[in-house]
């Protein structure tokens, strides 16, 4: 089996190390490394993986999942880049970094995959978009398909889409987050207890979610069958409407796409 290590295992490099081991990936397949000691016995002591220098990640692993932040990202490859065989492949999961700083920065012909996952990983619910870079082909998006399905859902994008998959679904649980966090204080406004309003809006996210995923109805459908005439769904989104929220969930994106281009920007 493919030998993986993960280069920063922050929090989204533990959500990917965490998942392998869901899925079945043995741990002596599976390499880590950390900026502090305490972090990597943490590790190796929660999951049972060996934590290794990044010398001993670049000569023993397959591919090598980066998951650094992205403002690091170009001192680990100023220590390892020239080290890297051109055969090992790269995973990058630096928000906002393309393929190209990467390739830039290690020998010709290294293959490059850009990976944009999210938080829900953690409960195998993630949605991972996956973007082949300088010579990467399909086999090599296959394995990166084959380490994240577990996770969740995976989608191939073009690379060029990736800084809107970032603002859109790496972002996105953050926004429901949000949403849900408003409505739960608006059950409290209206008299219901905490824990029945968290409840209450919980489920009914969820059963939401589901049946956008199951029913294959466009979402304006689904809200259209919820929204009877004089009632009071139509009252409740026309003051959402008056307040400009879909206007402002468009600017928020934009704002998402925008920041993570300043990232790559600032990398260069």
């Amino acid at each position: 089996m493919t030998v993986v290590a993960v280069l920063g295992a922050g929090k989204i490099g533990e959500l990917v190390l965490s998942g392998l081991l869901r899925a079945g990936w043995p741990a002596s397949k599976l390499l880590v490394t950390t900026r502090r000691a305490a972090r990597g016995d943490e590790l190796r002591e929660r999951y049972g993986v060996r934590v290794v220098d990044n010398a001993a990640a670049v000569a023993e692993a397959d591919v090598l999942a980066i998951a650094v932040k992205p403002q690091d990202a170009g001192t680990l490859l100023a220590e390892i880049g020239a080290k890297i065989p051109a055969d090992k492949l790269i995973i990058s999961l630096c928000a906002g970094l393309p393929t190209g700083f990467f390739a830039a920065r290690l020998p010709e012909g290294t293959p490059v995959v850009r990976v944009m996952t999210n938080t829900p990983a953690l409960v195998d619910q993630a949605m991972t978009a996956i973007s082949a870079g300088p010579h990467a082909t399909g086999e090599h998006l296959a394995v990166a398909e084959e380490m994240f399905k577990p996770l969740g859902a995976t989608i191939r994008v073009p690379e060029s889409q990736q800084d809107a998959v970032t603002a859109l679904s790496g972002s996105g649980p953050a926004y429901f987050y949000l949403l849900v966090e408003a409505m739960i204080d608006a059950g409290i406004l209206l008299g219901l207890p905490r824990q029945v309003a968290h409840e209450l809006i919980v489920q009914t996210a969820i059963g939401s979610a589901v049946m956008l995923r199951d029913s294959g109805e466009h979402p304006v459908k689904l809200r259209e069958a919820v929204t009877s005439p004089a009632g009071t769904t139509i009252s409740a989104i026309r003051e959402l409407e008056n307040h400009g929220v879909r206007a402002a969930l468009l600017a928020a994106l934009e704002a998402a796409r925008d920041r993570a281009r300043e990232i790559a920007a600032q990398s260069t």
